[in-house]
C-alpha cells in the first residue's frame, strides 16, 4: 500500500518520518474558509478530508493519502493563520493569560473511503507583553501558523502547559495518525 501525505506542512513532513513509513508528498490545493454556522471541530474535520480527497485525486487508486488541518480556537472563535500584523496582535492579546484550544484533523482516504479522527489539546499562556507581541512577530514565524503561534518553535516559551497532544499542536498526532494507517493496511490486505 503506498502511502501519501497531502500536505505542503514541512512540520507536517517532519512528524510522518517519525512513524518510519515510506511516504509521498503531493500538494493539493484546498480553500482552508469556515463555512458560516460551521463548528471549529466539523471545520477542521472537513479540511483534513478534503485534503485527503484532493490528495488522492493526484495520487493514484491504490494510494491511503493522509491529510490534516489544524485550528486555534478561544471563546468559540477559530484563530486562522494571522492575515497581517495588527491580525496577529489581536489574537494573542486574545491567546495571553489564558487557555485555548488547538484541534486538530486527521483523515486518511483509502478505497473510495475517508477514516477520521480529531484531536483536541489545551494550550495554556502566560500573560504576554506588547514586547512580547511585537517581538514574535519580528522573527517571521507566526505568519503561516495556526493561531499565529507556532508551540515547537519561539512561541513556545509562551506556554505554561498542555492537556493533550503536543505533536497535535504541531501538526500530526502521531498515535492517532498510525492508528488511521494500521487500519487501511489492514482494509488492503484482506482484499
Amino acid at each position: 500500500m503506498q502511502l501519501v501525505l497531502a500536505s505542503g506542512s514541512p512540520r507536517r513532513n517532519e512528524l510522518l518520518q517519525l512513524l518510519d513509513r515510506p511516504f509521498q508528498v503531493v500538494r493539493p490545493q484546498v480553500p482552508e474558509q469556515q463555512q458560516s454556522g460551521e463548528h471549529a471541530r466539523d471545520y477542521v474535520l472537513r479540511l483534513a478530508a478534503e485534503k485527503a480527497e484532493a490528495g488522492a485525486q493526484l495520487s493514484g487508486s491504490d494510494a491511503a493519502v493522509i491529510g490534516a488541518d489544524t485550528v486555534v480556537v478561544c471563546d468559540n472563535e477559530v484563530l486562522e493563520k494571522p492575515t497581517d500584523e495588527q491580525d496577529f496582535k489581536r489574537m494573542m492579546a486574545k491567546l495571553s493569560g489564558r487557555a485555548h484550544q488547538a484541534l486538530t484533523g486527521v483523515a486518511l482516504h483509502h478505497n473510495g473511503a475517508t477514516d477520521r479522527v480529531l484531536v483536541s489539546t489545551t494550550v495554556h499562556f502566560k500573560i504576554l507583553t506588547d514586547d512580547d507581541i511585537s517581538a514574535y512577530w519580528q522573527t517571521g514565524e507566526p505568519q503561516d501558523k495556526a493561531g499565529g503561534y507556532g508551540i515547537q518553535g519561539r512561541a513556545g516559551k509562551f506556554v505554561t502547559h498542555i492537556e493533550g497532544s503536543y505533536l497535535a499542536v504541531v501538526g500530526l498526532p502521531l498515535y492517532e495518525t498510525e492508528q488511521l494507517i494500521q487500519a487501511a493496511e489492514r482494509s488492503y490486505d484482506e482484499r
